[in-house]
């Protein structure tokens, strides 16, 4: 005792501010259900694993740690499970599952020596006891955070509710025996509210759902409203109506009129179907991987390094797929788990290696890659609490702070919605160049990084050479260059038939179009007319053809395919198409060779100033959507290539300005607007004036940016000159470059109508066969989707 009283002023009491961690390890995934139990610092409130507690002490010297253990007790079989009735987790409503009980004990430890004093016990210190009964009845940072972003959105009223028209066609809806007048379902059925018509709703990601004939119908009669029947019960309120139009869920006031006038008595009808909220928890709750896996066959699963899962933690499957294929690559494994062990980075962390992104990335490498934590799961013996049996399956590590680092302030990757494993991807490059700036020798990111150089030349026969960097290949998909148009055209005539008749396909009958990645590949790099360039050697409009190339070759080469387009009327399609890809390839004609003898430059381009070079994918995007191309430059130069979405918007608020057809050269002869307080705050740094301009002109304005560009500028810029080498090789000497053979080592394919739903699973060749990564579940697989990957990981063949 008198131990713990020469160290209270080691203690704090945690005040309402403070952040408690105690559901998991900051440098592992130990918690308080391992064995060793966790270690609460009650100076820091960090929590650390047993093997790791010393660590701490070492490096602050706070000696006083609260022990959590918990263990599981025995339960009662026939515990009825709660069904939850909020999209939520860890509240009042919220998911239960059944999932185990677990019982908490606690004890007060001082190190180094670990003495051990009982808690709760009337002879410790108050201060002790007062700390001690906070952090208990504190919720963990753990699991603030994952609640706090699961909510269910509000119902609108439907803007179309109040006048919505209704045919007098003598519909009149029987209270029972629905069934959809274009196939066979008798379940999930909706009737819209302004023909009468009963129809099946929408097929799931997974095949489950409908077939889609009553979204179908909106799109040929624009009938906007429909209502779930079987929700509709005397609580009008509870109904499930839907806008095609606003698509959502909305509230109908006018729904017991809309109802009445195809003879439905409301107040008779029971409660029968889910609403769509109620079905969004159900296959929450349901989840089912045997759903999607391959041929409807049991996956073996795969235990031991390097075949650890990684936990959904609610819609978070994109980032495990990223990950896992991320973490195969030899760069991030020789950086964050071969190269620097777990005792370094926490070293070198700052007070709170919980919001350190090189300590999280350790830490999950060290999670992934280690197989401390891939092994069976157990579970107790029925009647018996003391015997455990292992399952085939593990239970997987969650990747909760590393989540909280790297979606830190980003608006998308905060939330608990689904996101595009294409953008998390360019984040995480993105934060993790930023996090090695100082020593970008050891940065991973560098293994994806490649120069493109872009060629024009105009009719005058003068050229001109943009280049730029980038970490993925985004590839069109050019359909005409299917592989079985023979298969297509008879499918297409039986479609038609199938359809004069009223029939529906069926699965096994629908045929895709088959398109070899090569062609993909080549439409990359073939000719392409460009309308109305302006050529500063003819003074004048005319046609130049452009073409692109690569100036080095990557470790590893992604290729992303685009299979989300936007087809007229600006409405997002997923292109339903195989993609056939070899498992090796070789690009060596892709190699940009740079200014040819004989070859002359267009004049601003043989002594090019400081404006910026508008990046060609977002100009080509902005040009399929039937933009001019000039217009499309200055919309990517004024907004310094931040995105499409950004571009767009700088065209719709600048397409009557006076000058929108001046060329490029005469608009950008003065210098860009530059804010003079961010210019301020750099020279406030004690950078030169000029330096500031430039860093902040090719940052895009960002101060951050410009800082790091300052200290580490681009290869091919001296003396903070922004002006690109005219030689590809001199641009990208620091780059990562080879021969242009690769072979597929992994792809994350998609299941869903969009980006932003549906889920990601990887698959990684590993020990000489396919491995699938679904979350938590690691399996051999037996027919991986390689044509039916969203991105591609290529590997470079050296030697």
């Amino acid at each position: 005792m008198e131990l713990l009283r020469s160290n209270l002023s080691r203690v704090r009491i945690p005040e309402p501010t403070n952040r408690i961690y105690k559901e998991e390890c900051c440098i592992s995934f130990d918690t308080p259900k391992s064995e060793g139990g966790l270690f609460v610092d009650m100076n820091s409130f960090i929590a650390f694993g047993k093997d790791f507690v010393h660590w701490n002490y070492e490096k602050t010297g706070n000696p006083v740690y609260l022990h959590i253990k918990e263990t599981q007790k025995l339960v009662s079989e026939d515990r009825p499970s709660k069904k939850p009735t909020l999209l939520a987790i860890g509240v009042e409503g919220g998911f239960d599952n059944n999932d185990p009980v677990y019982e908490q004990s606690y004890e007060i430890v001082i190190l180094p020596d670990y003495v051990t004093l009982p808690f709760p016990w009337v002879e410790l210190p108050e201060k002790v006891r007062l700390a001690v009964d906070a952090i208990i009845m504190s919720v963990g940072v753990e699991k603030k955070e994952q609640v706090a972003a699961w909510t269910a959105d509000t119902k609108i009223i439907s803007k179309h509710a109040m006048e919505l028209k209704q045919l007098d066609n003598g519909v009149i809806v029987p209270p029972s025996g629905w069934k959809c007048e274009k196939c066979d379902k008798t379940d999930n059925l909706w009737l819209n509210l302004t023909d009468g018509s009963i129809l099946c709703g929408r097929r799931n990601w997974d095949g489950s759902g409908g077939n889609d004939h009553a979204v179908n119908h909106y799109g040929v009669t624009k009938y906007p409203l429909a209502v779930k029947l079987g929700t509709i019960t005397a609580d009008l309120e509870a109904a499930d109506v839907y806008s095609y139009d606003e698509d959502a869920s909305v509230i109908d006031p006018l729904l017991a009129q809309h109802l009445q006038h195809f003879g439905i008595d409301f107040s008779s009808l029971q409660k029968t179907e889910m609403t769509t909220a109620e079905r969004e928890l159900d296959q929450n709750t349901n989840f089912d991987w045997n759903r999607i896996q391959e041929s409807g066959q049991e996956v073996e699963p795969l235990f031991g390094p390097g075949y650890t899962g990684l936990v959904n933690l609610g819609n978070s499957c994109y980032l495990a797929a990223t990950m896992q294929v991320v973490f195969s690559t030899r760069g991030f494994c020789s950086r964050y788990y071969l190269d620097q062990g777990l005792k370094v980075a926490f070293d070198t962390a700052p007070a709170d290696p919980t919001v350190d992104l090189n300590t999280q990335l350790t830490k999950l490498a060290h999670g992934l890659l280690s197989g401390k934590y891939s092994i069976p799961a157990t579970k107790k013996d029925d009647g018996d609490a003391s015997q455990t049996t292992l399952t085939a399956k593990q239970e997987g590590i969650p990747p909760r702070m590393f989540k909280s680092v790297i979606a830190a302030k980003h608006p998308e990757f905060s939330t608990m919605r689904q996101q595009d494993a294409l953008e998390f991807f360019l984040h995480l490059i993105d934060q993790v160049e930023r996090n090695n700036s100082g020593n970008p020798n050891f940065d991973p990111a560098r293994s994806f990084k490649f120069g493109i150089e872009e060629r024009l030349q105009c009719s005058s026969g003068k050229v001109a050479y943009n280049k730029r960097y980038d970490y993925i290949l985004s590839l069109n998909i050019p359909l005409h260059k299917a592989t079985n148009k023979k298969e297509l055209e008879d499918f297409q005539k039986l479609k038609a038939e199938k359809n004069a008749r009223g029939e529906e396909l069926s699965s096994d009958e629908i045929v895709r179009p088959r398109v070899p990645l090569m062609d993909c590949l080549d439409c990359f790099s073939a000719p392409e007319e460009l309308h109305d360039f302006y050529s500063t050697a003819l003074n004048a409009k005319t046609t130049a053809i452009k073409t692109a190339g690569l100036t080095s070759f990557p470790d590893y080469l992604v290729l992303h395919m685009r299979k989300f387009v936007l087809e007229a009327g600006w409405v997002p399609k997923k292109l339903d198409v195989y993609i056939d890809v070899p498992d090796t390839i070789d690009i060596n004609n892709m190699r940009s060779k740079g200014l040819q003898p004989g070859e002359e430059l267009l004049p601003d381009c043989a002594a090019e100033d400081d404006r910026l070079i508008a990046n060609e994918d977002i100009v080509g995007q902005l040009g399929s959507m039937g933009f001019q191309y000039l217009h499309c430059q200055k919309a990517a130069i004024s907004t310094s290539n931040a995105g499409v979405e950004e571009a767009m918007n700088w065209l719709l608020n600048h397409m009557n300005d006076p000058d929108i057809d001046e060329p490029i050269g005469q608009v950008q002869k003065s210098a860009p607007y530059i804010d003079p307080s961010k210019v301020d705050t750099l020279i406030s740094f004690g950078f030169d004036e000029e330096i500031a301009r430039k860093a902040l002109q090719a940052s895009g304005g960002d101060i951050e940016k410009a800082t790091e560009w300052i200290f580490n500028p681009p290869s091919g810029i001296t003396n903070m000159d922004t002006t690109p080498s005219s030689s590809g090789t001199e641009v990208d000497a620091a780059l990562p470059d080879g021969q242009g053979r690769y072979r597929l080592i992994g792809l994350v394919s998609h299941i869903g109508t969009s980006t932003h739903c549906g889920h990601y699973v990887a698959h990684i060749y590993k020990d000489g066969r396919w491995v699938i990564f679904n979350d938590d579940k690691v399996g051999v697989s037996k027919n991986p989707p390689i044509d039916m990957g969203y991105l591609y990981f290529f590997e470079r063949i050296d030697g």
